[in-house]
């Protein structure tokens, strides 16, 4: 229970925290005038993709935002893995609750965990996961991250199509493309939510 705890407590609180450099073409829906809080302000979990490739320059950007992030003890206890197959995007699609995207996506990263490295690997690869997903939408690439730990019957299926050693555990897919419409960002800030000194 601390685990789930620990790992859903450290997504509600990374995008506030976790800087990603902002596109210089994007100048609409600007809030702040802060390109790196514009950035998170305008992040929205996209679901539909257009049919279009990704420039792996776009892709490696995203990879080196992951492995960017926050590391306790700085054991990066990450490993990721660009899923480009057609088959298996498909396959994966059928197989996992809430992955249907993944029959539109292009292109999926699954970021993974190294369990020997670090006790508590799924924090450092959530901080990852969390600035791969703002370098996405820095770029003008939609994204969404779809949930494999702590669920086994999840875990097993990204193990069934990706190899996985024993050792390395899949955290989550993040389907990734260019977005098929213009969505929105939800308005999250709700002042109910914030307590100073006391509850």
């Amino acid at each position: 229970m601390k685990k789930i705890f620990s790992f859903l407590y450290i997504m509600m609180v990374l995008a506030a925290m976790i800087s990603c450099s902002s596109s210089k073409e994007r100048k609409e829906g600007a809030v702040t005038g802060n390109p790196t809080l514009d950035n998170i302000f305008a992040r929205k979990s996209v679901r539909t993709y257009l049919d279009k490739g990704i420039e792996k320059e776009k892709i490696d950007l995203m990879l080196r935002a992951g492995m960017a992030g926050p590391s306790g003890k700085d054991t990066r206890p990450w490993e990721f893995i660009v899923v480009s197959d057609r088959a298996i995007l498909d396959s994966m699609a059928a197989a996992l609750p809430y992955a249907k995207m993944l029959t539109q996506a292009r292109n999926a990263i699954i970021v993974c965990g190294d369990s020997t490295r670090s006790f508590y690997w799924y924090l450092d690869c959530s901080a990852a996961a969390q600035n791969i997903l703002l370098a996405a939408e820095s770029m003008g690439l939609g994204a969404v991250w779809t949930a494999a730990y702590p669920y086994e019957d999840r875990m097993q299926v990204v193990r069934k199509y990706t190899a996985l050693p024993k050792n390395i555990l899949p955290l989550c897919v993040i389907p990734f493309g260019y977005p098929a419409t213009k969505e929105q960002p939800k308005q999250k800030y709700d002042e109910k939510k914030i307590h100073y000194n006391l509850y």
